[in-house]
């Protein structure tokens, strides 16, 4: 039968026994008779049911706060603890009652154990190799004034125990320090990497230096923290009678501890990675990893676990370095991609359920210890803060990011909570220490994001520059280019739009190939922001894939000329991805974001969407953007033959209306045409008569309304427009492979015809997205959009129901927005979109329009 009682244990101390009975395991039905919450496993499934909702709910109350998710589940835990629901006797004897604990605390060591592991296999070593001797003195500044304030602190914060002897006995000093001081120090690692991942700074090198000293800082914390664990077992907290179980002789325990913990790192590196390794380069190439090397590599975590339990440190230990030592490819890869969810999302809550449970708030009691111990918490993180500051302060690193640095190396989570509940276990940190350092963790952490996000802001470092766009690009400079990439799918599309923009010696061009990675919450995601080449470690599905990519980039760089291409990856939410594209394009001064359309053709040569939040992603980066942008409607532009020769093998066709969107389009086009792998056509529409009077009476309508000035700017938007083609023509007359057409319409049923006239022969077409351009030439075509991101004509041209399976290049120009970010006014506002060659007057622009060879007139 179930029951509870007392019994005197070591030092005349009360422990409680709880006993259940084995037949009580299993509930047969409330038609039977009893009480469900009697039976261990329903009243478990109703604990890990709640546990798991209460988690999610403060997730999902914290997000717009952006709190990291270890707050959450924090909370999740304290409520159900004394501090919450557990103050009511009636809810802790039915819910969580004495003997139901034990059956949750071994799952959340179970799910402590896997996580700690996946920890392990995410962990990329290779990044302080990157970042050098900074990382490693980052990490050790934060560290070793904490553990000075501990010591001096020592006897203020300690209380003594009276034995039943009459003299005091106190923790033993050393035992206490370590704790105290890796708990207080410690970064954790996985929490680090989210908030670097919401602030957008996991690119930055405030945020490389971030991660790799928090790696240092957490591989030190496990050895201090397995040094204090043999200290603890080991030590007498009060004297009491020897027994058979008690060690005689404590600092040989210690050594043993030692000398065997050794021993297994050695083995581990020496003969279980080998081992590994070995196993993964006999599987063949090309097939995923078997069922069984999974298995083997699950039993091989809690049997590392049990080792390192035996020897007398802890089992998270030994999951944790067996972790580490798991060889980066396709098996740690599949093995993230198996736990991650389950561990993390329903076995980990399990943890800070207990921690909840463990934690009293009414513990503490105001008293002159509870000062002390509340001050010295406050001086370590203050004096983590200062060292890691004047140790960045010292490399060379801004003042602005070493303050950074130094909030950011504060981030407290699962490491602290981990040290806190093994020194709670081991009798070395008290309830009421235990529960203010709780809540010191929660607040430290909690306004690590505000305080970060109002020191560092890197909007200021930007420089505005004047080649936003491409039309203001100078023809003898270099052309930087941002790519946008979903999926190794594009790839081939972007490297032929790439050999299409004419590389040469006078203006080469620069790629950044960004590949785009959704956040899903996973500190194994993060690091991928750090592998920018081929051969790093490929940490999940999506890194194998982001593998691929580069290896194409990199064969595709050394095949090219006059292509300099840089291989990135951006990793955030599908909501905010927009900014760090745009952040990228403001700090790298690039002219032209090229993304990918939402939708891919089919094999029947249908459009579907493979993933709808794709399309905000574009719309965002549309209104948002710091320079033009380009969207890629794909249809077999990857494909498209090379050039073998000098003849041109790729048919390219502008559309023209005229307006900022089509200038764009066509100098973006003009460029193309300087290879001699391009045939340029430019099929320009004007308006006819019809059109032309209700564009009059439009205007006469604006004026009558005191709208002078609009009518104004139109007008110069079509001098300028003017200027523009006649400057183009001027440009290309010599050139064969360009051809120029007009094509006079008067409504949008005209302009449809025209463009279903044109012969089926080109590889791409090129238009304005003709954003705030009102014309009767496309009047009636918005009404049938179906994707208005791409213009009227754009989005004609991409519709699977016009027939036209042709490649589609949608350009939006930049035209300023007056005052930026940086707080400058930009020269590329409406009044300063001038060509940079000299203008002609418009009157001879019409004259010289049919002085060319190659002019046609197409009839009405």
């Amino acid at each position: 039968m179930t029951g509870n009682g007392t019994m005197q244990g070591f030092g005349g101390k009360n422990t409680q026994v709880v006993c259940y009975a084995p037949n009580k395991i299993t509930f047969n039905g409330i038609w039977q008779g009893g009480d469900p919450f009697d039976y261990s496993l329903p009243l478990f499934i109703l604990q890990l049911a709640m546990i798991v909702f209460s988690t999610r709910v403060f997730v999902f109350l914290l997000k717009p706060f952006r709190q990291p998710r270890v707050i959450a589940e924090i909370f999740g835990g304290l409520i159900f603890g004394p501090s919450g629901l557990g103050r009511y006797e009636a809810f802790t004897k039915k819910i969580f009652p004495t003997q139901s604990i034990m059956i949750l605390e071994t799952m959340a060591n179970i799910g402590l154990l896997y996580f700690l592991f996946l920890v392990g296999v995410e962990m990329d070593l290779s990044i302080i190799r990157r970042t050098g001797k900074k990382s490693i003195a980052v990490a050790l500044a934060g560290m070793v004034l904490p553990f000075l304030i501990a010591a001096a602190a020592y006897s203020k914060i300690v209380p003594p125990h009276v034995h039943q002897k009459g003299h005091e006995e106190r923790v033993d000093k050393a035992t206490f320090i370590i704790f105290f001081g890796v708990a207080i120090s410690v970064t954790a690692f996985p929490v680090l990497a989210r908030i670097l991942a919401e602030l957008k700074l996991l690119g930055t090198e405030l945020g490389r230096i971030a991660m790799s000293s928090a790696i240092v800082n957490d591989m030190l914390a496990w050895i201090l923290l397995a040094l204090g664990i043999a200290f603890a077992q080991s030590r007498y907290i009060l004297e009491f009678e020897p027994t058979a179980n008690v060690p005689q002789n404590p600092h040989l325990s210690v050594s043993w501890i030692m000398i065997l913990s050794t021993i297994f790192v050695s083995f581990c590196i020496f003969v279980l990675r080998p081992g590994i390794g070995w196993i993964i380069r006999r599987m063949p190439e090309g097939e995923s990893v078997s069922d069984f090397h999974i298995c083997l590599i699950l039993s091989g975590v809690l049997l590392c676990g049990f080792i390192t339990d035996s020897i007398g440190t802890h089992s998270i230990f030994g999951a944790f370095l067996f972790g580490l030592v798991i060889p980066n490819g396709p098996l740690g890869s599949n093995i993230i991609e198996k736990l991650e969810d389950f561990v993390s999302g329903l076995l980990l809550p399990l943890f800070f359920a207990i921690s909840g449970l463990r934690t009293n708030i009414r513990s503490m009691t105001y008293s002159a210890k509870w000062i002390w111990t509340l001050l010295v918490l406050v001086l370590c993180s203050l004096a983590k803060i200062g060292a890691t500051f004047f140790t960045a302060l010292f490399y060379g690193i801004p003042t602005r990011d070493g303050v950074a640095l130094g909030l950011l190396m504060n981030t407290k989570g699962l490491i602290e909570m981990i040290v806190l509940n093994v020194g709670r276990d081991q009798e070395v940190l008290s309830d009421e220490i235990f529960a203010l350092m709780v809540i010191i963790a929660v607040l430290t952490t909690a306004i690590i994001i505000p305080m970060v996000t109002a020191v560092y802001r890197p909007g200021r470092r930007f420089i505005p520059y004047k080649r936003r766009t491409i039309q203001k690009s100078k023809p003898d400079a270099e052309l930087r280019l941002l790519a946008c990439i979903h999926n190794a799918r594009s790839v081939p599309t972007i490297i032929s739009l790439l050999d299409l923009s004419h590389p040469s010696k006078k203006s080469p061009i620069y790629v950044y190939a960004l590949q785009l990675v959704e956040l899903t919450g996973r500190a194994s995601a993060m690091l991928i922001v750090n592998t920018r080449k081929s051969g790093h470690p490929a940490l999940n599905k999506t890194q194998a894939q982001g593998d691929q990519i580069v290896t194409a980039f990199e064969t595709y760089e050394q095949h090219a000329t006059f292509v300099t291409v840089q291989p990135l990856t951006a990793i955030s939410p599908y909501s905010t991805m927009h900014e760090d594209i745009c952040n990228l394009a403001k700090h790298k001064r690039v002219s032209l974001i090229v993304v990918p359309f939402h939708k891919q053709q089919t094999i029947d040569g249908g459009m579907e969407s493979p993933n709808p939040a794709f399309r905000t992603v574009n719309q965002n980066v549309l209104a948002n953007a710091p320079c033009s942008v380009g969207i890629l409607v794909d249809r077999g532009l990857g494909a498209s033959t090379r050039a073998t020769n000098s003849h041109a093998v790729h048919s390219i066709i502008v559309l023209f209306f005229g307006g900022p969107d089509d200038r764009e389009a066509l100098a973006y086009a003009s460029r193309m045409s300087g290879s001699p792998c391009v045939g340029l056509t430019v099929f320009r529409f004007i308006p006819g008569d019809e059109a032309r009077e209700s564009i009059i009476r439009h205007e006469e309508s604006s004026t009558d309304n005191g709208s002078l000035s609009v009518v104004t700017d139109k007008d110069k938007d079509r001098q300028t427009d003017e200027d523009f083609i006649c400057d183009f023509r001027l440009k290309t007359s010599n050139n064969e492979s360009v051809i120029y057409m007009e094509k006079v319409t008067n409504n949008g049923e005209e302009t449809v015809s025209a463009i279903r006239s044109i012969d089926n022969i080109y590889d791409l077409y090129i238009v304005g997205r003709g954003e705030g351009m009102v014309s009767p030439l496309t009047a009636g075509l918005t009404d049938w959009s179906e994707c208005p991101e791409l213009g009227a004509i754009g989005d004609l041209l991409a519709s699977s129901d016009f027939g036209l399976a042709v490649s589609v290049l949608v350009v939006q120009q930049y035209v300023g927005m007056g005052l930026q970010g940086d707080g400058v006014e930009t020269p590329d506002s409406p009044a300063a979109q001038q060509p940079d060659q000299p203008l002609i007057d418009q009157h001879l622009s019409k004259a010289l329009s049919y002085a060319f060879g190659k002019h046609q007139n197409l009839p009405n």
